[in-house]
This record gives C-alpha cells, sequence and structure tokens, in this order.
C-alpha cells in the first residue's frame, strides 16, 4: 500500500477536531485522508479532491468505511473554493496540500512520469484533458522549451537539451520516455552520479504540462480564504520551486504594514502585486494599513521526515511541510 509521507507530522500539524470539516485537496490513494477521518471521529467531515479519475478510484474503495463522513469530487485543488461551495461549505477547520507527483503515478509505467520505463510520455495528473508532454516538446519552439526547463527543472544545460529535441523531432516524432531519457543523457554528455541526467528535465516538463505552479499559486489563495479563524493549512512539496512559493505565501500573509492609509492604496506593499505575487511587508507591526494579516506562521522552518520514516519510506527524503494558522481577526487576503 502507498505510504504517505510525513503522516504522523501532518497529522498533528492539522490539530484534528472531533466533528471538524476538513479537505484533501491532493487525495491520492487516500492514506493522509484516511488518518484525517480517524482523527477527526466520529463526526468529523472531509471533502477530498484529485483531477486524477484512478487515484479516485482507489481512494474511494480505501476510504468506503467512512460512508457519508467523506465526499469524493474530480478537480484540481485550485478550484477547492467552487467545489467546497457545491458541497455547501464556507468555512473549514483544516486544509492540507500535498503538491506533485504521487509514488503510484509514478510507479505506472503507462502514465509517463518516469524513464525508469519506456512508456508513452505523457504525464497528464488529469488524463483526460489537456496536452501530453509529447505534445509540449513538439509544439514549444526551441527557445521556450529550454525556457521550461530551466525554469522549472532548474537544469543548467536546458538549451544544450532543447537544441537536442528540436532536432530530433525534425527527423522522428518524440513519443516515449525511453527516447527522452535517452535524448537527454546524449545532450549532456551521459554524465555519471546518482541522478539520471534527464530527472531534471522530465521535472521541468510534468510541471509544464500541469501547471502545478499555477495551481499552488491559486490553491494557497483559495485556502486561505476558506480556513475558519483558528484553522490550519498543511502544505507538503518536494522540491524548491514549490517550497518557496509555499514559504513566500505564507509569509506574506503574516506580515503586517505601517504605511499611513491616506497614501495611495498602490503605495501599499500589499495591495501591489510583484511577479509572483503580493509584495512582502518591510514593517513589523501593523497599524493604519487598512491591510490585515490572515495567517500565523507555525513551521518557521520546514518539518522533514525523521530518520526513522526515510529507513521505512526513502521517498520522503525531500518532502517539507509548512504549517499555518487562520488568524482569529477579521482579514482579506489581496489578490492575486
Amino acid at each position: 500500500m502507498h505510504i504517505p509521507v510525513l503522516y504522523d507530522a501532518t497529522l498533528a500539524a492539522l490539530n484534528l477536531r472531533p466533528a471538524g470539516r476538513y479537505i484533501d485537496g491532493t487525495l491520492g490513494w487516500g492514506g493522509h485522508s484516511s488518518g484525517i477521518l480517524a482523527g477527526s471521529g466520529p463526526a468529523g467531515q472531509l471533502l477530498a479532491i484529485d483531477q486524477d479519475p484512478m487515484a479516485l478510484a482507489a481512494a474511494r474503495e480505501r476510504l468506503a468505511s467512512y460512508g457519508e463522513r467523506v465526499t469524493l469530487m474530480h478537480g484540481n485543488y485550485r478550484q477547492m473554493a467552487s467545489l467546497a461551495a457545491q458541497h455547501g461549505w464556507q468555512q473549514v477547520d483544516g486544509i492540507l496540500l500535498d503538491i506533485g507527483v504521487s509514488s503510484p503515478q509514478l510507479d505506472l509505467p503507462e502514465r509517463g512520469f518516469s524513464f525508469q520505463y519506456d512508456a508513452p510520455l505523457d504525464m497528464r495528473m488529469n488524463p483526460t484533458q489537456g496536452e501530453s508532454a509529447a505534445d509540449l516538446i513538439a509544439r514549444l519552439n526551441e527557445t521556450d522549451l529550454a525556457n521550461v526547463i530551466y525554469e522549472y527543472g532548474e537544469e543548467r544545460l536546458s538549451r544544450r537539451i532543447a537544441r537536442r529535441i528540436v532536432e530530433q523531432r525534425a527527423k522522428n516524432p518524440i513519443t516515449s520516455t525511453a527516447q527522452l531519457a535517452s535524448l537527454v543523457r546524449s545532450a549532456v554528455g551521459g554524465q555519471a552520479g546518482k541522478t539520471h541526467p534527464a530527472t531534471r528535465t522530465f521535472q521541468a516538463l510534468r510541471i509544464a504540462v500541469n501547471d502545478e505552479l499555477g495551481a499552488l499559486r491559486e490553491g494557497l489563495a483559495a485556502a486561505t480564504k476558506l480556513l475558519a479563524p483558528g484553522g490550519r493549512l498543511a502544505v507538503i512539496t518536494f522540491h524548491s520551486l514549490e517550497d518557496r512559493i509555499v514559504k513566500e505565501w505564507m509569509r506574506d500573509q503574516a506580515s503586517e504594514c505601517l504605511i499611513p492609509a491616506k497614501l495611495e492604496i498602490l503605495a501599499c506593499p500589499h495591495s501591489c502585486a510583484a511577479k509572483t505575487g503580493p509584495r512582502a511587508c518591510i514593517y513589523p507591526v501593523g497599524r493604519d494599513c487598512d491591510y490585515v494579516p490572515t495567517l500565523d506562521v507555525l513551521s518557521r522552518k520546514p518539518i522533514e521526515a525523521t530518520p526513522e520514516e526515510l529507513k521505512a519510506n526513502p521517498r520522503a527524503r525531500s518532502a517539507k511541510l509548512r504549517v499555518a494558522e487562520r488568524r482569529l481577526t477579521t482579514a482579506l487576503a489581496p489578490e492575486t
């Protein structure tokens, strides 16, 4: 059975309450959801969301014993506000987001996430919509492809890899994971090491195909607004791009402002959007500004797997958990 990462730490972070209402925005195979339902019993309710129909089917079977306490919905967690509204929920006591691809998805060759198998180059978390990774690399020009690999994979040899992809696709379409992995290895010179040369490229394409960073930003904003006062937000990430977004969002939502209200609204760093969202406030104490912080950050440093968990589940080695709590005061989060 799939082992959810940071299981005990995540359930503790959510501060589960009997009869509480919770959202698992990234249901997966239902491991964390099962713990939330058990910890919020006997009357706690869970709205569980996933964009992968296969994951929903597996989780439905796993969570069947909880009956009407759990509602499963097909969708992306970036849509959680509208999905919660369909369920009649305006506020919840806790939200969990476990970002990225799941172990079962990686382990299923036909999903095309891994270079460990020769399979169709797909990578869609929702295989019923959107373009596949094969479609993406067939469509993008060399510059855009290099930018994707560099920005989302942090691959310093992105231009060399993009050039090789474009040269190869002019001869034959690149449609399989083995093709792409071999091509990337040849482009970077087959460098030896613990990490496969194609790791960063595969990560970049997966993030681009599923718009994972865009979904994360929208999901964090939706989650912050849905939390009831005292409600907890727990977010698990697996690489620096995700973790940075979560860290900055929580920090910004906890920041206070000293800019006098008489100044033009665009002068306030909480109202003036930067490239990746609201700017962090440079002032330590709140006074006069209409903006009121929405969150208290409970994890100044990310929570990571213990040595015992790493021994049992090596895939937890890159997992980071950050936790925040909705402030008791009424506040409006800035729009992104």
